[in-house]
């Protein structure tokens, strides 16, 4: 692995008043489906937990064994399972129906409740004194998921959730594949939901994004698309038509995908890690690749905010969509620094810019 210098204005910094309190390393990759490295800042080789934003390839392996027909899944469902959700009563409900349709119990679910991503819903747990269940976790339909698939292939459920169990061995097996790597390269840990979560360079996980948005412009149902391919459009197309479901009411992710239109799927990863897959148009072509391209971003010291600003600088830095669809991140991409009273006492400056590679 060639270990990158990183340059002192690789960064977000924020002001107070002008003085400069913070300076946000920022680490990207954008890569064609081939993992070539198009653009980068930072290192784009810093070995990298994808944590959630591993969601989609994880939502594959379960679409591959079967299990999400064999339950009467539809593609509301899918999208779930690509879901770090807010707990709303629209994502803790569908989870419950998901439960319900392969019989199984809340208990054989393997991780606990927590509160929840929006402030909205814990105001009214804490109102109502309510104790969040694991329906409520945010990683609820991803759980669901891992049940039905390790019920399709004829195993206990039980352990669904350690590294050796067969449904997480499948799962590394997908992940591996699609980012191009050989057993063993990726490294595999523990998340914050008590599944397997993988680490690898961060390009990798730019590649695995642009093989979805690959997927989504292949033919349909022909004899030259296989089944892999059909999964992977059908998972980019469940996130960019139920975006709501994946995130959730003023989410970055929900926001993202609501306001390209179906140009592009993006996932959250703990942490401050993003993937994005950007279907191939003039405008990727325009970068150097000759189909889809994926965008990977790392923020060293976990700052989700300053995350959904560097992905909104690099969707402007390399003018994918419309000015407008653009501009609906501005919320997220240009935060002003505000005091208790509603003072903008500082601002966020972008003074990293993308290198061709």
């Amino acid at each position: 692995m060639t270990v990158r210098k990183l340059e002192r204005d690789d960064c977000i910094v924020t002001d107070r008043g002008g003085i400069v309190e913070n300076r946000h390393q920022i680490h990207a990759a954008v890569t064609d489906a081939t993992g070539k490295i198009l653009y980068s800042v930072g290192d784009p080789s810093r070995i990298t937990l994808a944590r959630s934003a591993a969601k989609p390839a994880q939502a594959l392996a379960i679409l591959e064994t079967g299990g999400f027909d064999q339950f009467g899944f539809d593609d509301a469902d899918l999208a779930l399972m690509c879901a770090s959700h807010s707990s709303e009563d629209r994502h803790v409900d569908r989870a419950r129906t998901m439960l319900e349709k392969t019989q199984a119990r809340e208990e054989d679910l393997r991780h606990g409740g927590h509160p929840a991503v929006w402030e909205v819903v814990n105001r009214v747990w804490i109102k109502n004194d309510y104790t969040p269940t694991a329906l409520c976790n945010n990683c609820s339909g991803k759980h669901v998921g891992m049940l039905a698939g390790a019920m399709a292939i004829g195993v206990g459920i039980a352990d669904y959730h350690l590294p050796s169990h067969p449904i997480q061995l499948h799962v590394k097996s997908v992940v591996d594949e699609l980012c191009g790597l050989d057993e063993g390269i990726s490294k595999w840990c523990v998340d914050g939901c008590n599944l397997p979560a993988p680490a690898f360079e961060l390009h990798y996980m730019a590649r695995l994004y642009a093989s979805f948005a690959a997927a989504a412009d292949a033919p349909g149902q022909d004899e030259n698309t296989n089944d892999r391919i059909q999964h992977m459009g059908r998972i980019f197309r469940a996130m960019a038509q139920y975006p709501e479901l994946v995130g959730g009411h003023e989410r970055f992710c929900t926001v993202l995908m609501e306001s390209f239109q179906g140009e592009l799927i993006g996932k959250i990863g703990a942490d401050a890690c993003y993937g994005v897959g950007v279907r191939a148009s003039e405008q990727t072509r325009r970068l150097g690749a000759e189909g889809a391209i994926g965008i990977a971003v790392k923020v060293e010291d976990g700052s989700i905010p300053i995350l959904y600003s560097a992905e909104a600088e690099i969707l402007e830095q390399l003018q994918i969509g419309t000015p407008a669809m653009r501009q609906s991140l501005d919320g997220f991409h240009y935060r002003s620094i505000k005091n208790t009273a509603g003072v903008v006492t500082g601002r966020t400056s972008h003074l990293f810019k993308l290198r061709p590679t």
